[in-house]
């Protein structure tokens, strides 16, 4: 079921998809209204006639108007996405295209006139004048002008859309919401049952089986899945323990050691680990809680790359950090122990917490902000703001951690004595 989503995930998330969709609607309708229109054999009466005449030629002309204009519009809307990513690629980096390219809307908008196109196609072949059969679809064609008209309201909205969705502030706001909305599933969720809070003795656990193995990858990638349920299911039927030495989001080379298994019977060749995992050519959101979290930090880092030069985009990016790492302080992470329903340790994965989180979120933007103090005394500010949030002793130690490390950036590199004082009056009001 895990791999089934996945797979749905991975395919939604393709820029043909939702437009191929479409254009099969469109057939589809094409068919029903045509049978439709074959069935019923309509006249155009009232106000009707003002808006189509009712002769074939007059509905070639609509379908062939229609048809032509729609094609044209395509070919427009796929030219403004194209600038768009441009500047999204320039601006933002080419990681973030794949936000531009996966956006709803835009596939909605090119499928939308490439799907009017075709049923105009097949409606106008459907039309027949001669003398001795005349098929005219008046509700075919009515349909096409309704389309038509719901095309350019949908330019308009896309138009809209386009010229707000390459905002930085716009941008980021959008990768935090899409975290927010998923990070109970990636901490937690059906991915990690069975779990126990203790630290069990390895080594003792280690002992009670005669012999371990470590199979090699088969290919090199990241991580995009890890089925731990199915490997946990797995472990148990064979009584054996897997330790998972990587998490979704991280690299493996091909021939390296993924798994560790320590079993008692040899089971090597029983079924193939690989089967339990899911690699690509780059990181994707599915499984990788620390995803999004790396697309706003390559935000604020190129924002303070002295080509770009803009701490208020950083700024912003840290503001967005903040608001993330406070919910997360809320939530459970994943224990790093798996066992079955007798009590045996099955599975140790290699789970996240919320220290690498933090490193994920402010290590590189303190490290690009040295020489920019507004930067860094946001970076306190957020920290403080995360602090609150705070429920035992080690979260409150990973923030002090990054908070000294600011503190001793800003004595190297602040010129100014009124920031580093501005600095540490803040430091101080943490009450770490």
């Amino acid at each position: 079921m895990r791999k089934i989503k996945y797979f749905w995930t991975k395919l939604n998330s393709t820029f043909w998809f939702i437009p191929s969709m479409l254009v099969l609607t469109a057939v589809v309708l094409a068919f029903l209204f045509i049978y439709l229109d074959y069935e019923l054999d309509l006249e155009p009466e009232g106000l009707f006639k003002y808006i189509y005449s009712g002769s074939a030629d007059s509905a070639r002309s609509i379908l062939s108007i229609i048809a032509g204009a729609m094609i044209g519009v395509a070919g427009t809307v796929f030219s403004i996405t194209l600038v768009a990513l441009t500047l999204a690629s320039s601006q933002f980096g080419s990681r973030l295209l794949r936000n531009f390219m996966y956006d709803t809307m835009n596939q909605t908008v090119l499928g939308t006139f490439v799907a009017t196109f075709v049923y105009c196609l097949l409606v106008l072949n459907s039309v027949r004048g001669a003398e001795d059969f005349e098929f005219i679809p008046v509700l075919s064609v009515f349909a096409a002008i309704v389309f038509g008209v719901l095309n350019i309201i949908m330019l308009i909205i896309f138009i809209h859309h386009i010229a707000t969705s390459i905002q930085s502030d716009k941008v980021i706001a959008d990768i935090t919401e899409n975290l927010m909305e998923d990070l109970e599933s990636l901490l937690g969720g059906s991915d990690y049952q069975n779990q126990i809070e203790h630290n069990p003795d390895m080594s003792f656990i280690k002992k009670q089986y005669k012999s371990e193995y470590s199979p090699k990858t088969s290919k090199s990638g990241y991580l995009q899945l890890i089925d731990y349920n199915d490997l946990l299911e797995y472990a148990t039927e064979n009584e054996i323990l897997i330790i998972v030495h990587k998490r979704a989001g991280q690299f493996v080379v091909k021939e390296s050691k993924l798994f560790t298994v320590y079993c008692n019977d040899d089971i090597k060749d029983s079924k193939n680990l690989d089967s339990f995992v899911e690699t690509g050519i780059m990181r994707t959101q599915h499984q990788d809680a620390e995803f999004a979290i790396h697309q706003i930090v390559e935000i604020a880092t190129r924002a303070l790359s002295p080509g770009i030069n803009d701490p208020y985009t950083a700024i912003t990016c840290i503001d967005n950090l903040s608001s993330i790492l406070s919910k997360l302080l809320s939530l459970q992470f994943p224990y790093k122990h798996r066992y079955d329903k007798g009590g045996h340790l099955r599975l140790v994965i290699n789970a996240l917490d919320f220290e690498g989180m933090v490193d994920a979120a402010f290590n590189q933007i303190r490290q690009n902000a040295e020489a920019t103090p507004a930067v860094l005394i946001r970076i306190i500010d957020a920290l403080g703001e995360i602090n609150k949030f705070v429920q035992n002793d080690e979260q409150s130690k990973a923030i002090k951690t990054h908070a000294d490390m600011v503190v001793r950036a800003a004595e190297r590199t602040f010129a100014e004595q009124n920031d580093k004082s501005d600095l540490q009056e803040r430091y101080n009001n943490l009450k770490l």
